[in-house]
């Protein structure tokens, strides 16, 4: 799965992931970070990355996986840039930054990362003046979702003060291995690639006669919802990219859920994001009858896998309910579907669906990869099962520090590649929650609205999520019976108590304190279109 990213990168498609991380500095010593303080303190915790020395090694023809290896030119000056926002230094003005440095590719000759630290944000609503960001890369070779969150780890302190690692830091260069090396090694693997498609074929056998299994005893059903309409996100991407994010309440999020019974909290994510699309869609008068659908990556990530590199992901494919108008019945068409593909995928076993990927020659990946773009088979339809990607990766629930400065808020960012070209990242910080979203510009031309779809389409289910909340039941003392002789039947006398106000519940208070935070926006396509902007992020204009 990690060579897959290699092999599917292109100067139009580089596949690395990131984020935005914004930064208060006021907690540092001082109150101020320097651009060599942030130097001084990347460089005193490399020993707790495996990811941040290793650079890649790629075999003759793409005979085998690629190696990794210590990079004997390692620089972290090449690795940590510094540049400076324009004034007015606002939200709108980051997010072109950021667009712009994911555009362009790393360079796989040294160790797979960036950062940007970004300054001048003067004008970002909710965030101190003298504030700072990081945009960050890494090659999806090198990390999935829960192995960046522990580079995070390595670049973070729990406190604004912590000192640096104790012990010598060990860490040595190798020797880049020549080409013959290399082919000796890729010979070695040919040999016993057999054996491991024989390993691999009898772990899947049981997963595969359960998956059976459970679809003749109707555990799940395999419907055409499983595949998604084609939309002006399907087809073959340019090398320009957008960003933007909404931030919102993660106890609005908490709270909305309770509309449907057993909803969880990726279901109002999803229940969100189909309403975005739907409405960003019927807004250009492209909007399928058939539902969208995302594909939502499922981390295999064992507990004594958590510092290794690369990716240990399944997936499993998520409608998005984009046919449905009700808020709320969406919620509960979402949750109801993704509780089946969870089944299938359950039935399957996600850790098998993983463990496939290994046993593929490498030539032949390689050269399909290639293939699919080469061919432009996104445009001849040729599509991926799924309109769009929605991954979700918890982040820190406490604050954390780099250079003693305090995150303030995160987003992420993804890759995007043929046929794929919108992808979201659902992040959660302390009591913030972010959704964000990577766009090819010639798809997506107007981010700042699609980021108010996102923005009504999250007001839309939370109003729609208090309203049908049922209020608690009152107790009210039984009247009791009527007099002998009385002019009133009883039931007219149980009707005449006066009403009282049934008191709020714990779901509906939580609901009513949240929601987002910010400043008018406006776009140039509707008058309409007008909402609150996500805590932190400045006026923006199309």
């Amino acid at each position: 799965m990690d060579a897959s990213f290699v092999a599917l990168e292109t100067r139009n498609s580089p596949m690395h992931i990131g984020s935005i991380l914004i930064y208060n500095p006021e907690t540092a010593p001082g109150g101020f970070v320097r651009f060599k303080d942030i130097l001084g303190f990347i460089e005193s915790r490399l020993q707790l990355s495996t990811t941040m020395r290793q650079r890649l090694v790629r075999v003759p023809f793409d005979l085998d996986y690629p190696y990794w290896i210590e990079d004997p030119d390692f620089d972290l000056e090449y690795h940590v840039r510094h540049v400076a926002l324009p004034q007015p230094g606002d939200w709108r003005q980051l997010c072109i930054q950021a667009a712009r440095v994911f555009a362009r590719p790393l360079d796989l000759t040294r160790p797979p990362w960036e950062i940007t630290v970004v300054e001048g944000l003067s004008n970002i609503e909710g965030i101190p003046k003298g504030s700072y960001a990081y945009i960050t890369k890494v090659h999806h070779a090198a990390i999935d979702g829960m192995s960046g969150i522990d580079l995070m780890e390595a670049t973070h302190t729990l406190r604004p003060d912590e000192p640096p690692p104790p012990g010598p830091d060990n860490w040595k260069p190798e020797k880049l291995p020549n080409p013959a090396e290399l082919l000796g090694r890729s010979y070695m693997n040919a040999i016993t690639n057999p054996l491991k498609q024989l390993e691999v074929a009898a772990k899947a056998a049981p997963g595969l006669a359960k998956a059976l299994k459970g679809l003749a005893a109707k555990e799940f059903d395999v419907s055409t919802e499983m595949i998604a309409p084609k939309t002006r996100f399907n087809r073959k991407i340019s090398p320009h990219r957008v960003v933007e994010g909404v931030s919102v309440a993660l106890d609005d999020i908490k709270a909305i859920r309770t509309a449907a019974e057993g909803a969880k909290v990726n279901d109002v994510f999803l229940a969100i994001i189909g309403g975005a699309m739907r409405r960003y869609l019927e807004d250009k008068g492209e909007l399928p009858k058939k539902t969208l659908t995302a594909m939502a990556p499922i981390s295999v990530r064992a507990k004594d896998e958590k510092n290794s590199m690369g990716n240990q992901v399944a997936a499993m494919i998520a409608p998005l309910g984009t046919h449905i108008a009700d808020p709320v019945e969406r919620l509960e068409w979402v949750h109801d579907r993704t509780k089946n593909s969870k089944a299938m995928t359950d039935a399957l076993g996600a850790r098998n669906m993983t463990e496939m990927s290994k046993a593929s020659p490498a030539l032949f990946m390689a050269l399909g990869a290639q293939l699919y773009s080469r061919l432009s088979l996104a445009n001849r339809g040729v599509g991926p099962i799924f309109s769009t990607v929605v991954t979700n990766v918890p982040g820190p629930p406490i604050p954390i520090y780099s250079a003693g400065a305090k995150m303030e808020s995160m987003m992420g960012l993804l890759c995007l590649t043929d046929g794929l070209g919108l992808g979201h990242v659902v992040q959660s910080y302390t009591d913030e929650a972010t959704i964000a979203f990577t766009a090819d510009r010639e798809m997506m031309p107007d981010p700042e609205f699609y980021r108010e779809c996102i923005q009504q389409s999250f007001e839309e289910l939370k109003k729609a999520a208090k309203t049908a909340e049922k209020p608690a039941p009152t107790n009210k003392k039984k009247p009791s019976s009527p007099k002998k002789g009385a002019t009133k039947p009883a039931a007219k006398k149980r009707a005449a108590p006066k009403k009282k106000t049934p008191a709020k519940p714990a779901a509906a208070k939580a609901t009513s304190k949240g929601g987002t935070k910010g400043v008018a926006s406006r776009s140039k396509t509707s008058s309409k279109r007008k909402t609150a902007a996500p805590k932190g992020k400045g006026t923006s204009k199309t």
